[in-house]
């Protein structure tokens, strides 16, 4: 297979690729399309799989455009991968691809998965971006497969605020070793983080009132500008995030997953609601208000802090928070209910535990990273018994993975809402919806 040849292309892989069978081997064909001939030349083969190189596309698909921006394609910026696609198609694949996990990696035969969510324009959606730099000091994104950086003057995934932060920036740092900008897209804040090497402290020159926030190693950040945070508005809610804290990168988006969980779970005023890598609270205090309690689990200290902040300043008084890794907090809860004296928090944490600790609660929503729960999680989150729990994954593979462990454990997967957080790119956001089996 060291030759180039043609082949045929039937589907999508979860990681972009388009794929094909040759000689009984599936190959794997970057920025082609489902339903496309292409004549193309393998670079990377293993026993049962090979990676190839586009050389020509023979027969293209009716959903094949013009990619606009000129950092696109092989051995260029990595940050795209779908600019080549038609924005309806990449709805579709989207769709195809969750199902495709869930039924593969899940076991799930016929997975309810809805239509992929638009959540807005394709482009000019980022309210955060990282950027990388050169040898040379430049700024860039790393070339895809590969950690060399490719300098980039225009990136046009970023909301116009982080565009004219990114043309307002004059960069002299030689020991800038990584650049982030955050905008509020409803506030209209602005923010610099920057992380340099042995935390020097550096001078910059920005003519816009904005925050700059320096991220140090060992210290907590420092303050070179402005204040170490930007507002954000969801759904009507104001969030204070931090220059530490996750907060989801498409703020329209971020308002479609609200609505979604919120419309999944159902909440009753007589509810305690779980929000497990609750963060600065996107979920759990948007919902607060609707339940009779919420108890938030996060083990990032950043996040922690915006999370009791956003509560105080939204007048929420039936939220506690617990601080530590979910796994062990969950473990301790799990252990609350079958030995309800002599149960500590992680840490001995003991000042941050609820009320309703060792509790049955009635609804959960989690968040976790890419990396997904595990089956330790699972397994505790469903001996907690809610009866509905919304899934929030950044990743179909481990949501597939998940879901087989939520099935063991007597959940069954009712529904799955794909939202398109990343057009342009093969990354899927999901909501999951699991309903306890009587």
């Amino acid at each position: 297979m060291n030759k180039a040849f043609t082949l045929h292309l039937t589907a999508i892989a979860h990681g972009g690729e388009a794929l094909g069978r040759h000689e009984g081997k599936v190959v794997f064909v970057p920025y082609a399309i489902p339903g496309e001939t292409v004549r193309v030349e393998v670079v990377q083969e293993k026993a049962r799989w090979a990676r190839a190189r586009l050389l020509e596309v023979l027969e293209p698909s009716p959903d094949r455009v013009e990619p606009p921006c000129p950092y696109f394609g092989p051995g260029r910026c990595g940050g795209c991968q779908w600019q080549h696609i038609a924005y309806p198609r990449q709805l579709s694949l989207k769709r195809e691809i969750v199902r495709d996990q869930l039924a593969r990696l899940g076991h799930l035969p016929d997975p309810p998965v809805r239509p992929t969510f638009a959540v807005g324009e394709p482009w000019a959606y980022r309210n955060h971006v990282q950027f990388s730099v050169d040898s040379q000091g430049r700024i860039g994104f790393y070339v895809a497969g590969s950690r060399e950086v490719i300098p980039v003057d225009r990136c046009l995934l970023l909301h116009p605020l982080l565009d004219e932060l990114h043309d307002a920036l004059e960069l002299e740092l030689p020991e800038l070793t990584r650049l982030s900008l955050r905008a509020g897209v409803a506030t209209g804040d602005q923010m610099v983080i920057l992380e340099t090497k042995r935390d020097v402290v550096p001078e910059l020159e920005v003519d816009l009132p904005l925050s700059c926030v320096l991220l140090r190693s060992r210290e907590p950040p420092l303050i070179l500008a402005g204040r170490s945070y930007i507002e954000e508005e969801v759904a009507g809610r104001r969030y204070r995030v931090s220059a530490g804290s996750f907060f989801q990168v498409n703020t329209a988006g971020a308002e479609a997953l609200v609505e979604t969980v919120a419309a999944y779970l159902e909440p009753g005023p007589d509810d305690c609601l779980l929000d497990a890598y609750c963060g600065v609270g996107l979920f759990g205090l948007a919902l607060a208000e609707r339940v009779a309690e919420v108890v938030g689990i996060e083990e990032d200290p950043d996040a922690c802090f915006d999370f009791l902040w956003n509560a105080e300043a939204m007048g929420l008084e039936n939220v506690t928070l617990i601080e530590g890794p979910v796994e062990e907090v969950l473990a301790a809860w799990v252990a609350a209910i079958e030995a309800p004296s002599g149960v500590s928090l992680p840490n001995d944490n003991q000042e941050v535990a609820p009320e309703s600790f060792g509790k049955r609660i009635d609804l959960a929503v989690v968040d976790p990273p890419r990396s997904g729960l595990g089956a330790e999680v699972v397994a505790a989150l469903a001996r907690l018994e809610p009866r509905r729990v919304a899934y929030v994954s950044c990743d179909p593979a481990t949501l597939a993975r998940d879901a087989q462990a939520f099935v063991q454990a007597g959940y069954r997967l009712a529904d799955v809402q794909p939202v398109d957080m990343f057009p342009q790119t093969y990354h899927v956001e999901s909501v999951g919806l699991y309903v306890k089996v009587d």
